[in-house]
């Protein structure tokens, strides 16, 4: 792991691990906001409140007896591939390993809301972390709480995931409870979750319009992250890497949060039109999918690789991705360098 911060915890996968259908767990990326919370018991409650019928306390046995559903899901950070920007915004300085891919099993969100009951006014359901903390242009202490629009709340693929690749969730990496919010970025996917409100008004928190959010600084108001935009990542080779001549094997992975990666291609040294790699049958319609690519490097020298993704709705990343003020969203295409000798 590339350890950006040691406290809060923040790391990257290594761009070798991408290639590995499932993350294992002691390489998934980690993002944390604060510290993580001294003691989340096993005997853990989740609270459910605000605009329903009739608040509940559930704990993990209640959580499971409800019925729990296993989905293969891609987590992004929305800061992943800051560094790409110029210049570097604040914030982690994320290269491309600030992405991850695991097998959740958990309770869709939608029957805890069902057995709380929502009231007519309800529009948005907020998720509260046990983790807390004082950002730096923020007074008081505050928990790390995001809320989520009515409609993906109930989404059937939204999970309160109680599991990760079939064993309890790591506490880095949110135990007990988090959530699974598929096709967003990962600051939906709260950790350590600890509450949920349902809001009969939209939540106006710090990391709701505070942060996550993409400021242009052109004069318009900011728009919130929240959908993955669509990306294709090398993992093999790497960037600097020597290879020799002859035919080479180029290996990556792709993901959109708006549907599965259809085609992806590659360019060398810029010539068009891309030749189309190979891609493995996606394993899920909310997680990454592996492609390779045979290359014929019969030239000796430096060459340049480019991968391009198009999804179901025919997204494709463009060459240079958007500055913006928080450093969000790039998935600019990526170029690696090799020499082939």
């Amino acid at each position: 792991m590339r350890i950006l911060s040691a406290e809060p915890l923040n790391a990257e996968t290594p761009l070798a691990a991408l290639e590995e259908t499932l993350t294992p767990e002691s390489e998934f990326f980690v993002r944390s906001h604060f510290g993580r919370p001294d003691r989340v018991p096993r005997k853990h409650v989740l609270e459910v409140v605000g605009a329903v019928e009739q608040p509940v306390r559930l704990n993990m046995a209640d959580l499971e007896a409800m019925g729990t559903r296993t989905l293969a899901v891609t987590v992004e950070c929305a800061g992943n591939g800051r560094t790409g920007f110029q210049p570097l915004p604040a914030g982690e300085p994320w290269g491309l390993g600030a992405v991850s891919t695991a097998r959740w099993t958990g309770v869709p969100l939608r029957a805890v809301l069902e057995s709380a009951r929502l009231r007519p006014r309800a529009v948005e359901v907020l998720a509260i972390g046990a983790d807390r903390g004082r950002p730096p242009d923020v007074a008081d202490e505050i928990p790390f709480a995001r809320s989520l629009p009515l409609a993906k709340a109930r989404d059937p693929d939204t999970l309160l995931a109680l599991q990760m690749n079939g064993r309890p969730i790591l506490p880095e990496h949110g135990a007990p409870i988090r959530l699974i919010v598929p096709g967003w970025y990962g600051m939906a996917s709260v950790k350590w979750l600890e509450r949920l409100e349902v809001l009969s008004e939209p939540f106006r928190g710090y990391y709701q319009l505070g942060r996550y959010v993409y400021d242009y600084e052109d004069g318009n108001p900011p728009a919130p992250v929240r959908t993955i935009r669509v990306r294709s990542v090398i993992v093999s080779p790497q960037d600097g890497d020597v290879v020799r001549q002859g035919h080479v094997v180029v290996r990556g992975q792709a993901w959109s949060g708006e549907g599965v990666v259809v085609r992806v291609q590659i360019g060398v040294d810029g010539v068009e039109p891309s030749q189309d790699a190979t891609l493995s049958p996606p394993i899920s319609p909310h997680a990454w999918r592996a492609w390779e690519f045979g290359w014929d490097a019969t030239n000796p020298g430096r060459h340049v690789l480019r991968s391009y993704a198009t999804d179901a709705k025919g997204n494709r990343p463009p060459d240079v991705g958007r500055w913006n003020r928080y450093g969000y969203g790039n998935n600019a295409v990526q170029a690696i360098a090799v020499t082939v000798q």
